[in-house]
């Protein structure tokens, strides 16, 4: 007879999910995990979320591992839903399991806005929202400063830290009165859509993103946008600032976003950015506060000046000699802007067109293999942007109309990336227990040759005074004497020959 199922009830959504816990073991959201199950009670949970509950199960970690049958004081208090992609059932009796964990009932309006648990009523909760006084940005880049330092200690020195700005569409497709509402390019459809451009501007240390800061903008033209401002605001105040931004170039925010968070003391690199970024006046700008690496676009306008003459990104190849074979890096060369700035530019194979793509770097001094390996770390963006719109519902989880109100919701789900970013670093990371080890404990040292032997003969000449072996007198004589000619054999590398056995000073 197979063990009885647990069931638990999510009063969020009304409704009964099979339960299965787990041995050591510590499942989070936006993550997909094979696990290997063995256990009656588990294989029949799996079963009945495949049969009746939409492949839906709620998985949550026991306490004792070594437990079979754990009741509730054996399990944690919070647990994930996730969903059955692929189940296999091996020779051996046990199934093999694909998890992925989407953030169920993790709705902005039933959490924040409508819960009636935080004592405010729905309407009060968007007030709070639409409010232009609110400095959103600061909120954001006071909360992830905190973070960024914590996992600043974490990170070795020898590891780079970098600042990556990137914009991304901000779909609303199916909206008609939003606030600033405009038509914008989205590059990956390679056509116009309803919606805002979100520049984010981000931190990274190659294991963990943090956003920093961002701007919602709408177009520069006032033909493309479907609406404008529809409320009156006091000038002086964050709202009516993040309207004019909205409605300005963003490339001329840049140099403001990464001075700002300079400010506060967040330590960076190198800044990466996207092929939309790269001319030469932004790249001057920007290469003065940090060494810029970004990707370069054949433009017919942009120039660059090689061997004294003007010219094009795609021309400049042309004249270089290329490696031979299939080699990734096809050839590199140093150039100068229409800035008089030099810049050192990579070509490299693009992996699945017969053509090449070329990252610009400020730092003229870098290898070729360096560039392209530190420009691999502007991919954190796309996971975070990828991860806002697929598993915390950027997009979907609000129909605001107001641009303040959109700017809170957007602060907030960013915010909640930062929480979870912070847990996965503390959960992957051994030395984040409260850095209560890592911080406090010194790295041990190597011990040189007098300690090593001032040590031995401490603890052979203790164990032979115990016995009364040796008089005290001679045990003093007898260490000067040793130590000062272990000093004598450092100094002068003198070779000891005792009982065939050669000691050599080094």
């Amino acid at each position: 007879m197979s063990e009885p199922i647990a069931f638990l009830r999510i009063p969020a959504e009304s409704m009964f999910l099979p339960l299965m816990s787990l041995r050591e073991v510590v499942m989070f959201p936006k993550a997909i995990v094979p696990l290997f199950v063995g256990r009656d009670s588990s294989i029949k949970a799996i079963e009945t979320a495949l049969e009746k509950y939409d492949k839906l199960i709620f998985l949550i970690s026991q306490k004792d591992p070594g437990q079979e049958r754990p009741d509730t004081d054996g399990l944690f208090d919070v647990g994930v839903v996730s969903k059955i992609l692929q189940m296999l059932r091996l020779p051996d009796g046990t199934v093999k399991v694909l998890f992925e964990n989407p953030f169920v009932g993790a709705n902005f309006s039933r959490g924040i806005v409508g819960n009636p648990g935080l004592g405010f009523r729905k309407d009060a909760g968007y007030e709070f929202l639409k409010n232009p006084r609110y400095n959103w940005r600061k909120f954001l880049l006071s909360l992830v400063t905190v973070v960024v330092r914590f996992m600043d200690v974490l990170t070795s020195e020898q590891r780079e830290k970098v600042l990556i700005i990137d914009d991304s569409l901000y779909d609303r497709s199916r909206s008609k009165v939003v606030e600033l509402l405009a038509w914008v390019h989205d590059h990956n459809a390679g056509r116009s859509l309803k919606g805002f451009k979100l520049l984010t501007l981000g931190w990274s240390d190659g294991v963990s993103f943090l956003p920093l800061d961002f701007i919602l903008c709408s177009s520069t033209k006032a033909g493309k946008r479907l609406q404008g401002v529809t409320k009156e605001v006091d000038k002086r105040c964050c709202g009516y600032k993040r309207r004019m931004e909205a409605m300005t170039k963003s490339t001329r925010h840049l140099e403001t976003m990464v001075k700002r968070v300079q400010e506060r003391g967040i330590r960076a690199d190198y800044l990466l950015m996207d092929s939309w970024f790269a001319f030469p006046a932004l790249l001057a700008a920007l290469g003065k506060l940090l060494p810029v690496i970004c990707m370069g676009k054949n433009l017919p306008k942009v120039f660059y000046r090689h061997e004294g003459q003007w010219l094009t990104l795609g021309r400049v190849f042309d004249k270089l000699k290329k490696r031979p074979g299939r080699a990734r890096i096809l050839a590199s060369t140093v150039v100068e802007t229409k800035k008089e700035q030099k810049v050192k530019i990579v070509f490299v194979r693009h992996r699945h067109k017969r053509q090449w793509l070329a990252i610009l770097s400020t730092r003229i001094d870098l290898a070729d293999e360096e560039i392209v390996r530190i420009y691999g770390k502007r991919w954190d963006i796309e996971v975070f942007f990828k991860t806002l719109k697929h598993h915390l519902n950027l997009e979907r989880e609000t129909q605001l109309r107001d641009f303040d109100g959109i700017i809170g919701h957007i602060t907030i789900v960013m915010s909640r990336y930062v929480f979870l970013a912070f847990e996965q670093r503390c959960h992957d990371d051994p030395r984040t227990l409260g850095t209560l080890f890592y911080a406090c404990s010194e790295e041990q040292k190597d011990l040189s040759l007098a300690e090593a032997l001032r040590r031995l003969l401490s603890l052979a000449l203790a164990k032979a005074r115990e016995a009364g072996i040796i008089a005290e007198d001679a045990v003093l004589a007898l260490i000067d004497a040793v130590m000062s000619f272990a000093i004598e054999m450092l100094q002068t590398g003198k070779r000891l020959q005792l009982d065939n056995i050669e000691l050599t000073a080094s």
